[in-house]
């Protein structure tokens, strides 16, 4: 919630339906895999219990034996490739990294490799990647510190964990590997008796990136000239790496979350008093069901907020926000087959479903508004694994129709006041492009149909 940009909301501010595929899809891993260590000669063999998606994505994958100071556990269920708006197909997951030896630890690389070839290195996470205190954004500060805030140090003290945001990007369906392992290069403990740290590398943690298909959803809203901000997947905003500690266990519910903010005819995102929440451009904007489905919570007694204020910086209001409140007026719809969508931040009084209500795709369900830990009326859309906001992994999804209008420069925005005064249409292309089953990525310029 401290992030630099606007706005900072929420708890830090299939193509077809799931099914099978022979060997790039599976269906929907929901629940995380339980490794189990079995013996073999010069390894270990990786077996599951649980989940068959996941069973089948890590049987087999070989694990060599090593005295491993720093021990990885992947952070959410196994996930699957996805097609952002810049048409590439992207795999996004957290690790947990914990120090489980008494020396300190100090991570100079991680590789991403395929599980079942172990030689071949998908992407290199650098030392630069890891920690750049002078990196406000992108590809960099991957290494956090937990619950989740950027790391000044690579360094893991003895018993310490940090969280690793893992993003790959590939440019065909074909080069995604079924399933990564991850190796270490760190100095640390080579074994119980050590006294001093020494360089060392070893594989942990498969993990099946290959479990399913993503869900195609309509989108929440219409019309043109909708940014995605604090979209998937660089660091610097604060949905990507918004891992919170809830209900004793470490999520990432927001990993694919976007807050949805529409621009003015001259780029503006407010025009008039920008105290005022109807001086901004979306607010009262109507929102619509992305799906048939049946509405399993509803919120709508928080009053509106005002704009430029986050109140979880505010001494006043940050101690009346409650994880009840958190993320203001909200909707939670189930759309089956163990998918759930969240809209949050919407106007009170502007709910026009309740709880056991069934909903049609393209269904009237609120309004935008400006709510919960919010500094300016947006819409923030999430899908995740679970019909709790705090016990829920983030699912990635694409859209079924939209135009690709652009995209707005991040310096611009980090450059923009909380209540985001100027204009934010400079990266506009002068035709937009349609798009099919896609995810707008961060600070895409987007319009919806209708």
């Amino acid at each position: 919630m401290s992030e630099p940009f606007a706005p900072r909301s929420g708890r830090q501010g299939c193509i077809g339906s799931p099914g099978r595929r022979t060997r790039r899809a599976v269906p929907l891993g929901l629940l995380a895999a339980v490794l189990v260590a079995g013996c073999t000669s010069g390894g270990t063999t990786v077996t599951t219990k649980g989940n068959e998606a996941a069973d089948e994505g890590v049987a087999g994958v070989t694990v060599p034996d090593s005295f491993s100071p720093v021990v990885v556990t992947p952070i959410g269920a196994p996930t699957f490739p996805w097609v952002g708006s810049d048409e590439r197909y992207h795999v996004s997951y957290d690790l947990q990294l914990t120090n489980a030896s008494t020396l300190p630890a100090m991570l100079s690389a991680v590789d991403v490799v395929d599980a079942r070839r172990p030689d071949t290195v998908v992407t290199s996470i650098t030392a630069a990647q890891l920690v750049d205190p002078h990196c406000p954004f992108g590809d960099c500060n991957r290494l956090r510190v937990l619950p989740s805030s950027q790391a000044t140090d690579a360094v893991l003290d003895p018993g310490e964990s940090r969280a690793l945001l893992v993003d790959l990007a590939f440019d065909a369906v074909d080069q995604v590997p079924e399933t990564v392992a991850h190796r270490l290069i760190l100095t640390g403990a080579a074994g119980p008796p050590a006294r001093e740290p020494t360089p060392m590398s070893y594989l942990a943690a498969p993990f099946d990136i290959a479990s399913g298909s993503p869900r195609v959803i309509s989108p929440p809203l219409r019309g043109d000239d909708w940014v995605a901000f604090n979209g998937c997947c660089g660091t610097g905003f604060p949905h990507r790496p918004s891992l919170s500690t809830f209900s004793g266990r470490l999520d990432n519910s927001q990993r694919f979350a976007i807050d949805w903010i529409r621009l003015g005819d001259q780029g503006e995102v407010y025009s008039g008093d920008r105290t005022d929440n109807e001086s901004y451009v979306g607010y009262g904007a109507p929102v619509y069901a992305v799906a048939d489905g049946t509405v399993t919570s509803t919120l709508d007694t928080v009053d509106a907020g005002t704009p430029g204020i986050l109140p979880a910086t505010d001494p006043v209001l940050g101690p009346k926000i409650t994880i009840e409140t958190v993320d203001g007026n909200n909707v939670i719809l189930d759309l089956g087959d163990g998918v759930w969508a969240m809209y949050a931040h919407l106007q009170r009084g502007s709910l026009l479903v309740k709880t056991g209500d069934r909903v049609t795709k393209g269904q009237p369900i609120a309004v935008l508004g400006n709510t919960g830990n919010s500094n300016a009326p947006h819409l923030h859309f999430q899908l995740m694994n679970g019909p709790s906001i705090l016990q829920a992994d983030g699912l990635p999804y694409v859209l079924d129709a939209f135009t690709y209008e652009g995209q707005v420069s991040p310096e611009v925005v980090a450059a923009a006041d909380d209540n985001l005064s100027g204009t934010f249409s400079q990266g506009k292309l002068p035709e937009g492009q349609p798009r099919t089953n896609e995810l707008p990525l961060g600070l895409a310029l987007v319009g919806f149909p209708g």
